[in-house]
């Protein structure tokens, strides 16, 4: 099967399963991924990595108070320490480089970098001046994140994205941190998935603040658009060299018949996973179907807002994971309904590279304006062990390399993707799964905090030196 991303990448072979040294990951000769232009890096976030979260005026989170609400994260765990990065940074730095990977996608800590009247925390944002110098020293291209999922928890206390004004604060934030940090940016990605803030926060309450209402999920969703589109054109002001974009995350929905009415939950389903999101940022205006799925909650939206949310954008950020197989609810919505007999993750997510693919050929059909797209998050969750200091991630291994097959189907398909971001450059911190899901290619012992690089990211290190030996 030529579309198959799995068959044009074979899944592990009986010796790899077994921890062969055979190479399973260096892509074909005509994959896209040879051409020198396209980016290969890391991801993390502020709050999964940095720890520290007392330090140097460090004001509390959202997630600092979520999480330290029994029952709300798994064992208990918080992000007090995490990978210790604040501390660690310029050894994750060295490492980050010492692995070839030409990217890195970071976030900054909004509680870290402003106090609670909204002026510089100096210490804080020295912190990412020289965090980002260092990466530039490197070459590295630094991909900054304004927003992922931290939001101070004193504007939390005033209505959080339920509050209008909070998308106004959002601009201020990113007013400051590009004044501070031109120049040493290469693109700025204003928000990491709205989708998960408004529906994990706001409308089922698995993520901070815990909130559990769809209408307050629509409304927030509208705020969080909203504070993107105030800052583009302050980040386009302060820093008109580097790019501006969003990141999104995706979601594969197929249907468990062919009748028309599960086929119609599958079309719901992506409604409410990408269009909620895309429609607003490239058609200026809400899916009317996502209000088939919740009647009555439609956000309250004043004269201009559209426009200011709809405004072009440089590149489109993308996280895909997984699919969801649903069937009719019998009534307006979808249900979940788990196939049997699939590879999952330690997460319980399927592994499906081709919605990936099918997805951003689905996003150029629709989407007529559609920007250059970078893979900003891929990857997986295992149960990773240190064995005589290695670490063979072969189920990682084979997922990278058939998501990277998929990438290269839809780049072949005529879908502008300019790289593709790991996720995560270590293990960290997963939010309401705290510290038992590992999705780095850095294997981090959280007790002694030492780093041991996975295969997975050999291997990746591996094609990059034949990569840059190619050029």
């Amino acid at each position: 099967m030529a579309n198959d991303a799995s068959a044009v990448f074979d899944t592990l072979s009986p010796a790899v399963s077994k921890g062969s040294p055979a190479d399973p990951f260096t892509p074909p000769a005509d994959s896209s991924l040879w051409r020198k232009n396209f980016l290969l890096g890391a991801a993390t976030a502020s709050y999964q990595i940095e720890g520290a979260v007392n330090e140097d005026g460090r004001l509390p989170s959202i997630w600092d108070t979520f999480s330290a609400i029994p029952g709300k994260v798994l064992a208990g765990d918080t992000g007090a320490v995490a990978c210790d990065h604040y501390h660690r940074w310029e050894a994750d730095v060295e490492m980050l480089a010492s692995l070839g990977l030409e990217g890195y996608r970071l976030s900054i800590a909004w509680p870290r970098v402003m106090d609670a009247a909204g002026a510089p925390n100096r210490k804080g944002i020295d912190f990412y001046k020289r965090l980002l110098n260092r990466l530039k020293e490197k070459g590295i291209t630094t991909f900054v994140t304004l927003y992922h999922w931290d939001l101070p928890q004193h504007l939390e206390d005033r209505g959080g994205w339920l509050n209008r004004d909070t998308a106004y604060r959002f601009a201020d934030y990113a007013d400051l941190m590009s004044c501070e940090l031109a120049g040493t940016v290469d693109a700025w990605a204003t928000l990491n998935e709205p989708w998960c803030s408004a529906y994990l926060g706001y409308g089922n309450g698995h993520h901070a603040p815990g909130l559990a209402n769809d209408r307050f999920a629509t409304q927030a969703m509208h705020h969080l658009l909203l504070a993107h589109g105030l800052a583009v054109p302050v980040l386009r002001t302060n820093d008109p060299a580097s790019q501006k974009g969003i990141v999104a995350n995706i979601g594969r929905g197929t249907a468990n018949s062919d009748s028309a009415a599960d086929q119609r939950a599958a079309h719901l389903f992506e409604v409410q996973h990408n269009a909620w999101i895309l429609d607003p940022l490239l058609k200026g205006s809400y899916p009317q179907d996502l209000f088939e799925l919740w009647p009555g909650t439609e956000p309250l939206v004043l004269d201009g807002d559209m426009e200011t949310i709809s405004a072009p954008l440089d590149f489109l950020g993308i996280n895909y994971y997984f699919r969801t197989n649903v069937a009719s609810d019998g009534a307006h919505g979808f249900r979940d309904v788990p196939l049997e007999g699939v590879e999952r993750t330690q997460m319980g997510w399927e592994v499906y590279p081709d919605g990936l693919r099918d997805l951003l050929i689905g996003f150029k059909e629709t989407y007529h304006n559609l920007p250059p797209i970078y893979i900003t998050e891929n990857g997986m969750a295992s149960d990773d062990e240190v064995t005589d200091g290695h670490v063979e991630d072969t189920q990682r291994i084979s997922f990278l390399r058939r998501h990277l097959a998929a990438v290269d189907q839809a780049i072949k398909a005529g879908v502008d993707i300019r790289g593709y971001f790991l996720w995560s450059l270590m293990d960290n911190f997963e939010w309401a799964f705290g510290y038992e899901r590992r999705f780095g290619v850095v294997h981090v012992d959280y007790s002694t905090q030492k780093r041991t690089i996975k295969r997975s990211a050999e291997l990746v290190e591996k094609f990059l030196q034949e990569r840059k030996a190619k050029a």
